[in-house]
């Protein structure tokens, strides 16, 4: 009886968390096509503005590669009202902060003021919108940067290509543009016209083609007129952003890789797949099955083959469900002579386990935990639940599956991870890449002037 009460207890408490997590959202567009999501949350005095694009790595054309990056950097450079390097200055002081970032499938920009501030941040994404300067001056600046971001993200970091995926994206896809790196090639940028510049944000950077999101501390009526005032007058210079659909082949037998790190002494060994995209129910599972193979110090690797066996030093595990596919990336960095046929057959073990043995009932209540935690640290800031409500209307075409993501997690069965191990993560469906110290003997060079 006690335990019925405990229980009942917990759950009652957990039902309230849950609720109180819930996010409330106003979501319209206006004449010129901008999608406008608004969520109101006044128990801080802080407001993110943010601004998401339908334009990433994947809508590059072959031999333009990596001009949705440079445009994050080339976009901060100023506006015909914003003078030219004076952005973060502008933001700083009206006690703000901003970012950007770019991924195969979408570009976005934010900042955070006082709420006080909301205008400031409205005036200076519907600037970057508007008449951002494009000029040679800013697109040799940021050619710069972004070299540089290569060299030390990548060239020069240890498994950077890894972190990166630029040394796994290519083995995997071989249609795709997901094979391509998000970066881009110096060489393709080195070549493009100051015109194609110009083109690409004629034909990417218009209201049809982006969601606006508003969260924190405002008011929805006045937000709203001033989002009118700022944004409302914009035009488009071209249709919206319509994708044509890729299909990647499945992988039907091992693909085997050889990858090289100059920046490294201790050799890693990765299997990758391919894997579901971001909205289908598979995608969800394989998250809890990165967690139960690689997820941490208290995963199965980490304990058989770090702790137990002692012949890795650390797993690696990176699943990401993109819009398109998603990949689970699997992995150790070796500790010791390789013995490539041994970790091979203790990694195989390890998923034939998944594949055979409904996981306990302990470890299953612990990925519940898990997920419930990471869902309610996501939704506990204000640049996470405006960066999450964008991501869900532009690439999952729901913003209301924001309030919908851990029911999907809790739905998951121990039958379901059983299913889904047994029908993506099959020998004949991954790359196994060697990833070893030294210079790559098929290196070309890309120029870095």
């Amino acid at each position: 009886m006690k335990k019925n009460i405990l229980a009942f207890a917990l759950s009652a408490i957990m039902s309230h968390v849950l609720i109180a997590q819930k996010v409330e959202f106003v979501e319209y567009d206006l004449d010129n096509g901008l999608h406008v999501i608004l969520h109101q949350e006044n128990s801080a005095p802080i407001v993110t503005v943010g601004v998401m694009y339908n334009i990433g790595a994947k809508d590059e054309v072959e031999g333009r590669t990596g001009f949705a990056h440079f445009f994050e950097h080339l976009l901060f450079e100023g506006t015909e009202n914003i003078e030219r390097g004076k952005w973060f200055d502008v933001v700083s002081a009206n006690g703000g902060r901003n970012n950007a970032n770019t991924t195969q499938d979408r570009t976005y920009y934010y900042e955070t003021f006082p709420s006080n501030k909301l205008e400031i941040g409205l005036w200076m994404e519907s600037e970057r919108m508007l008449h951002p300067k494009i000029e040679k001056i800013g697109v040799d600046t940021q050619n710069e940067v972004v070299k540089e971001e290569k060299r030390q993200r990548i060239d020069n970091a240890p498994y950077g290509k890894i972190i990166y995926r630029t040394g796994i994206n290519n083995h995997l896809f071989k249609t795709h543009p997901y094979g391509r790196s998000v970066i881009g090639s110096m060489k393709d940028l080195d070549a493009a016209q100051l015109d194609e510049f110009i083109q690409f944000n004629n034909q990417y950077y218009n209201p049809n083609n982006a969601t606006l999101v508003v969260a924190g501390d405002i008011k929805i009526e006045e937000t709203k007129k001033m989002i009118q005032d700022y944004f409302g007058e914009i035009t488009n210079k071209a249709d919206k952003n319509v994708r044509k659909t890729v299909v990647e082949a499945p992988i039907t037998e091992t693909r085997y890789a050889t990858e090289y790190d100059s920046n490294i002494k201790i050799p890693a060994y990765i299997f990758s797949y391919i894997t579901p995209k971001s909205v289908d129910k598979d995608a969800y599972v394989l998250d809890y099955i990165s967690s139960i193979l690689t997820g941490g110090n208290s995963s199965r690797m980490y304990k058989r083959m770090v702790e137990d066996q002692k012949v890795a030093l650390q797993v690696l595990a990176f699943n990401q469900a993109n819009q398109d596919y998603g990949t689970y990336t699997m992995g150790l960095l070796i500790k010791g002579e390789p013995n490539w046929d041994a970790l091979k057959a203790t990694m195989d073990d390890e998923i034939k386990k998944l594949q055979t043995e409904l996981i306990s009932e302990k470890e299953y209540q612990k990925l519940q935990n898990q997920f419930e935690t990471r869902y309610v640290n996501a939704n506990s800031r204000i640049e996470g639940i405006a960066s999450s409500l964008a991501t869900f209307n532009m690439l999952q075409g729901n913003t209301a599956r924001i309030n919908t993501e851990l029911d999907r997690y809790r739905s998951i069965t121990r039958e379901d991870i059983k299913n889904v191990a047994n029908k993506y993560l099959n020998p004949n469906q991954r790359v196994e890449i060697k990833y070893l110290e030294g210079e790559d003997p098929n290196k070309t060079e890309e120029s870095t002037k």
